[in-house]
C-alpha cells in the first residue's frame, strides 16, 4: 500500500538541513559513558600532611612565645577538623576552645577571622552570622591556601588581643611557605 502522488507528504526543503544540524550537535556532544559520568561524581582534594601542620603550629606557638604570651594553636583541614593542637604550658583552658573555633571559623568562611570580624559588626548585613554556634570572629584565624586550593587555617588564642594572635598566625604561615605552592 502506497500513497498517491498527490497524498504523499510533502517535505520542507530546510528538514533536510535540521536533520543534518541535531546529528552533528549529537556527534559532537555524546552522551556521557559511565566512566565519565562517575569521574563527574567525584572529586580531589588537597590536604597538609601532619608534619606541615605542625610545623606551621610550632612556629605560631614559637612566634607568640617570642611576645611573651601562652597560647594554644590549631591547624584545622580544609573542613575545620582538627589536625594539631598545641597548648603552651600556662595558656588558659579556653584558648584551646577559643583557637579550635578560629581555625574552623576560617576555614569555614575562607577568610581570616578578623576579615569576618569586620563583615559581622553590629548592623552589618552579616552580623547575624556571629549567633552561629562555633563561629568566632575575633582576629587570630587565617586561612592557609596554596596554588587556589584551600587546605586549612590556623587558630591562635591567647596572645593579648586579635592582633597578637594574627601575628602569631602569620608566623605559623610563613614557616610552611616554601613546603606549600602559595
Amino acid at each position: 500500500m502506497g500513497f498517491e502522488a498527490s497524498e504523499r507528504p510533502r517535505r520542507l526543503p530546510w528538514t533536510g538541513l535540521l536533520a543534518g544540524l541535531v546529528m552533528a550537535v549529537a556527534l559532537a556532544n555524546p552522551v556521557p559513558t559511565a566512566r565519565a559520568a562517575s569521574s563527574a561524581a567525584t572529586f580531589t582534594v588537597r590536604q597538609l600532611a601532619p608534619e606541615i601542620a605542625l610545623k606551621a603550629a610550632r612556629a605560631a606557638l614559637e612566634q607568640c612565645r617570642s611576645m611573651g604570651a601562652q597560647v594554644s594553636v590549631v591547624v584545622a583541614d580544609r573542613s575545620g577538623t582538627p589536625q594539631v593542637l598545641l597548648r603552651d604550658r600556662f595558656a588558659g583552658q579556653h584558648t584551646i576552645e577559643a583557637s579550635r573555633q578560629k581555625a574552623w571559623t576560617a576555614a569555614s568562611f575562607r577568610m581570616s577571622t578578623a576579615a569576618l570580624a569586620a563583615e559581622t559588626e553590629s548592623g552589618r548585613p552579616m552580623s547575624g552570622l556571629r549567633a552561629l554556634g562555633q563561629v568566632l570572629a575575633v582576629g587570630g584565624g587565617q586561612v592557609i591556601e596554596a596554588d587556589g586550593s584551600l587546605l586549612g587555617a590556623i587558630g591562635v588564642s591567647g596572645a593579648p588581643g586579635g592582633d597578637a594572635d594574627d601575628r602569631c598566625a602569620a608566623a605559623g604561615l610563613r614557616a610552611i611557605a616554601d613546603d606549600i605552592d602559595f
